[in-house]
């Protein structure tokens, strides 16, 4: 069989069923990472306007209800955590062109399981502008820190 070579390939090797699944599982997984490192890289500029220190909320999501591989394994914020891409002027440890084309997978998958994804909708789009529009291409995708950080809130949105 070839388990043997899978658990040499990785930390872990799971077994999801028909031919196909496996990409599946790639896909959901990968969108739960890409609206993740969003909701991650949102809070870091967040904590910055609001005068709070990266390093602080690091303390404070790294071991509460907001942890996640996003913050603790891979922060987006420099100096930050373990050491990640954004140690390393956000180069690519996982382009964000591959989160990019992962989102795009994971929103036919979904089309074509009639699937209400919006939140991955919604990253797929994000992650589409900061490649083709503005500066993520060749970087890494929790590049994404710094386009939050620099930008401000389109007028009119959040009102009430």
């Amino acid at each position: 069989m070839v388990a043997p070579l899978f658990e040499v390939m990785g930390a872990k090797a799971v077994h999801c069923g028909a031919a196909g699944a496996g990409q599946s599982a790639k896909i959901c997984n990968n969108m739960i990472l890409g609206v993740t490192m969003i909701a991650t890289c949102e809070a870091f500029a967040l904590a910055d306007k609001l005068g709070l220190s990266r390093d602080r909320l690091y303390d404070v999501v790294s071991t509460s209800s907001g942890q996640s591989w996003s913050v603790t394994s891979y922060c987006p914020a420099p100096g930050v955590g373990p050491v990640s891409p954004a140690d390393n002027d956000y180069r690519p440890g996982f382009a964000a062109e591959l989160m990019l084309k992962d989102l795009t997978l994971a929103q036919t998958a979904a089309d074509l399981a009639d699937a209400d994804t919006p939140t991955g909708a919604l990253a797929r789009d994000i992650y589409r502008r900061f490649v083709e529009e503005e500066d993520g291409r060749g970087r890494d995708f929790s590049a994404i820190l710094p386009r939050f950080a620099a930008r401000t809130r389109p007028k009119g949105r959040g009102e009430t």
